[in-house]
């Protein structure tokens, strides 16, 4: 026990003490760290999209814009106000402190009124009515170059999308579209409540659709509220009869009582499809370093010199047990490196993350799931290939040979979807009594927890498995890894199961 032990230490320091190894397990944390801020960082630095309208209606463009401004000066409230910005202007100091506190459908509602003036169709809380009488927040707001506006939050229209007033005709703004000075410009038909009128979108870039869907937005909103007046509807009525049906979703906890479903849940449900991506590349990661070694000692004749001093059962144990710590070192390096991200990145770009990861990478029971069932899966297929490469001599016959246990890996990379989706459905209970498929099965199905009866007996039917897999294995690796020449052929590889196991070296 103690030379495997050490066999086991030296797999594990021939691979952690090499610079290649470092650099290797931090290139998936770096790479997607890079694919999650770089967008952020694109976002932040793309300049606005300039467009220009010529507006033949006399006052849509108008009403969007000033449906615009609303949007912008309440994302500025909800900033400055709602604690989202350290620096609060002179003018809205008072609004800080003012009850009740601004939210966002509150912001909203306090810009439309100071942008509208009084008769803002609103109802605002008697004290903010006050603070609107004695500041004039709508001058200070009008005064504010685009620049200004920007500088008080990063989710204003201006940081996107920019409106350059124009006198041109058409063709000379066709000009400035070509010349690139210009991205796009819109004409409004002279009667836009008409439904067969015609107005028009002109740019060349015809996969960039951002600026006419936002512009969009607004207008049909308009538009629609325009023609409910002509037909003399409110558009109250309007919004309560097009109201649909929709259900609240709602989950009952371990204690029997119910709570409404966020984000966060939905999150945590699909979680564990990423926790299998990870835990079916860690064993594959492993596997084949396992794989790699262990013919490559055997090519060079180390393997010999190794087993003049130890049995082939305590050479291929220390390897398997070294193999796997490697595997767990990468994998607690790449759960602290996520988590470092997950809590320090926000903060450190100034940005909100839509889903708190950080509680799904502390989550015990998934990060327990997923230790458990990569150290059993990762025995599973170690003894697998361990026995296959002791038999083989260059890497070319190893990979012809391992074809069959590539494609039973491939397997829980297909289903995962479906299983996803249904975690408790007869395809994944199944699936999880297949010994080769249960790590990956059961680690899918760990959001909605299956019973206590499919984990223990799903988890014994995998030990059980290891066990046979492991003494075929020490079968195999005991006279395969002397072996040179001609791969042996399957019924030479049965013929090896038939030799007892010995625990003695082979130079004794």
């Amino acid at each position: 026990m103690n030379r495997a032990i050490l066999i086991a230490q030296r797999e594990y320091m021939e691979n952690v003490r090499t610079r290649g190894f470092w650099m290797g397990i931090m290139m998936l944390p770096v790479i997607l760290l890079l694919l999650a801020v770089i967008p952020l960082v694109v976002e932040e630095t793309r300049e606005a999209k300039t467009y220009a309208v010529i507006d033949q209606s006399g006052w849509l463009h108008q009403a969007i814009q000033r449906e615009i401004n609303i949007d912008d000066l309440s994302e500025v409230l909800l900033a400055v106000v709602g604690k989202q910005q350290r620096r609060v202007p002179d003018m809205l100091m008072p609004l800080s402190v003012i009850e009740p506190p601004v939210d966002k459908h509150r912001a909203h509602d306090l810009a439309r009124r100071i942008i509208e003036g009084p008769g803002a169709p609103v109802s605002l809380p008697s004290t903010y009515e006050t603070y609107l009488i004695s500041n004039d927040v709508r001058q200070w707001w009008s005064d504010e170059s685009t620049a200004d506006r920007a500088t008080w939050s990063s989710r204003l229209s201006t940081r996107q999308f920019l409106l350059q007033p124009s006198s041109l005709t058409a063709p000379e703004m066709n000009e400035q579209i070509q010349a690139g000075s210009l991205f796009a410009y819109f004409i409004i038909s002279p009667d836009p409540l008409t439904a067969s009128a015609e107005s028009r979108y002109v740019s060349n870039n015809l996969t960039d659709r951002d600026l006419l869907n936002w512009y969009t937005v607004y207008g049909d909103r308009l538009i629609r509220n325009a023609r409910l007046e002509r037909e003399n509807i409110k558009a109250e009525v309007a919004e309560r009869i097009n109201t649909p049906l929709s259900f609240v979703g709602v989950k009952v906890t371990g204690t029997g009582s119910q709570e409404t479903i966020n984000r966060d849940d939905i999150a945590r449900q699909w979680a564990p499809v990423a926790f299998v991506y990870l835990l079916w590349f860690s064993i594959l990661i492993n596997t084949q370093m396992l794989l790699t070694n262990t013919i490559e000692e055997k090519s060079n004749k180390l393997v010999e010199v190794l087993l003049s001093s130890v049995s082939p059962i305590t050479l291929m144990t220390g390897k398997i047990a070294g193999i796997a710590a490697t595997g767990l070192t990468i994998i607690l390096t790449w759960a602290t490196l996520g988590l470092a991200f997950f809590m320090i990145i926000p903060g450190v770009l100034n940005i909100t993350l839509p889903i708190d990861f950080s509680s799904i990478l502390a989550d015990r029971i998934l990060l327990g799931s997923f230790l458990v069932y990569f150290i059993l899966g990762y025995l599973l297929y170690a003894a697998l290939l361990v026995g296959l490469g002791s038999v083989c001599s260059t890497l070319k016959e190893a990979q012809n040979m391992m074809l069959p246990v590539q494609l039973i890996q491939m397997i829980p990379i297909f289903v995962m979807v479906p299983i996803g989706r249904d975690p408790n459905g007869l395809l994944a209970q199944i699936l999880s009594y297949v010994p080769p498929l249960t790590p990956f099965v059961m680690m899918n199905r760990a959001a909605a927890p299956p019973s206590t009866f499919e984990y223990v007996v799903t988890t014994g039917l995998l030990v059980i498995s290891i066990v046979l897999a492991m003494w075929v294995a020490a079968k195999i690796f005991r006279i395969g890894i002397l072996m040179t020449g001609k791969r042996p052929g399957f019924m030479q590889i049965l013929r090896l199961l038939r030799a007892p196991v010995a625990d003695q070296p082979l130079g004794s």
